[in-house]
């Protein structure tokens, strides 16, 4: 987030995954446990969860294109 030029006070990781928690749940688009899948919120079992990465990878990639061109539209970019 530093690299980014975002100082401490202003920007944080989790606050931008909790951002886009929000917003995906929000859409109304996407499976509530495929969003939890895609920010790595599967369970206590870390190990599992390491490994595990491909449940629900269709509607994650889905929603990873989707998340790409909201971000577009908020930052102004041309669609």
């Amino acid at each position: 987030m530093r690299r980014l030029g975002y100082a401490q006070d202003e920007a944080t990781g989790h606050g931008f995954r909790a951002s886009a928690s929000s917003l995906l749940n929000e859409s109304g688009l996407w499976n509530p446990d495929a969003i939890e899948a895609e920010l790595g919120h599967m369970g206590a079992d870390e190990v599992r969860r390491a490994y595990h990465r491909a449940i629900y990878w269709d509607e994650r990639l889905k929603m990873a294109a989707w998340w790409a061109d909201e971000i577009g539209k908020m930052a102004g970019l041309p669609a």
